[in-house]
């Protein structure tokens, strides 16, 4: 039994202790719209259940493969917090974990996202998952489910983190290995869009060292550093899986942390190396920036960035031209980058 002392007490909220239970509510009531447009055929649950159920095609499929993969954005959301920008890193998300799956011949079927901050701030929060929502409708994947966690006392205040979860499907005949590529093959390097979500670190520092201002424009053509850095990753699936649909693509690889350099080699045979032609695309004038401001020296540029190319596509030179012109009909910008040649699993630049 309470004595005189235990009633005077305040009693506590769980506001009190820092989750606000009114603002996740009102969350889910701004992002509604924006989830639901990413629905596709297969979605079997509306928004607010415990789980999300999707439906496979079993007519579409003979042997159906799940793929998986799961990424963050790193901390490339620390640019995103400093200006104050959060629509746009929701599709550096997404973007990470189907063009992971999709070099496989993965088609993303469903998005999956865990969003953690100290203190729920619901416009903000609403920006970011809009920005998921965004980047599913560009790759044809559903919204089906995700987690708002206010962790207090967790995150410095105002800031967030982010990790996905993408699932596709793959007919186990169509799975695209690698297996195959063989000398003389020709490499294909679609364009990205600038860092895209690797090498902020790097970045970060020398913003630091050099005391760069993200607001202040460095070079012809741009209208900052911020927005060149935080230009968001381009998703790559549509027009590879139309180009996948045509041609008998031997292999891709996401261009992602480890640059052309360390990525290549994961879909390469033991027999065999990747020849690039350096100057055969153009570097986008960010990296020329931080290799000059930074002294980086080339190797660490090749390992750490993208340099330009996005996505790699290796098919029988046959195909080259078609495929290319389909690829630029998609919207991408494409180039003829270099050659498979005898080796051992490695990239060369020549």
């Amino acid at each position: 039994m309470a004595d005189k002392a235990d009633t005077q007490k305040k009693g506590l909220t769980y506001k009190d202790a820092g989750v606000d239970i009114e603002a996740g509510e009102h969350v889910v009531e701004l992002i509604k719209k924006s989830v639901r447009s990413t629905f596709r055929p297969g979605v079997l649950t509306d928004i607010g259940g415990f789980g999300g159920l999707f439906g496979i095609d079993k007519d579409r499929y003979k042997k159906p493969v799940l793929v998986s993969g799961t990424d963050g954005v790193g901390t490339k959301l620390r640019v995103a917090h400093e200006l104050d920008i959060h629509n746009t890193v929701g599709i550096d998300l997404v973007a990470m974990c189907v063009n992971d799956i999709l070099v496989q011949g993965a088609e993303p079927l469903f998005f999956l996202d865990y969003f953690a901050t100290g203190s729920l701030e619901p416009e903000k929060t609403a920006a970011v998952i809009g920005g998921i929502a965004e980047g599913c409708r560009q790759a044809g994947c559903a919204l089906l489910g995700g987690e708002t966690a206010e962790m207090p006392g967790f995150y410095a205040p105002g800031e967030y983190d982010l990790a996905g979860f993408a699932v596709g499907i793959v007919d186990k005949d169509n799975i695209i290995t690698g297996e195959g590529i063989a000398e003389d093959d020709a490499i294909l390097g679609l364009a990205s869009t600038g860092p895209h979500s690797n090498g902020y670190s790097l970045i970060r520092k020398l913003i630091e060292t050099r005391e760069l201002k993200l607001g202040q424009s460095y070079w012809e053509g741009s209208t900052s550093l911020g927005e060149a850095i935080l230009a968001p990753t381009r998703i790559y699936v549509k027009s590879i899986l139309k180009l996948i649909q045509i041609y008998p693509v031997k292999g891709l690889a996401h261009i992602t942390g480890g640059g052309l350099t360390n990525n290549i080699p994961r879909i390469l045979p033991a027999t065999v190396d990747a020849a690039l032609r350096v100057g055969s695309w153009p570097v986008p004038p960010i990296f020329e920036f931080i290799q000059h401001e930074g002294a980086v020296f080339f190797d660490e540029m090749r390992r750490t960035f993208n340099l330009g190319i996005g996505m790699v596509v290796v098919l029988d030179p046959a195909h080259v031209k078609e495929a290319m012109a389909l690829l630029a009909q998609e919207g991408e910008s494409v180039f003829e980058i270099g050659t498979i040649t005898k080796g051992g699993g490695e990239v060369r630049y020549v």
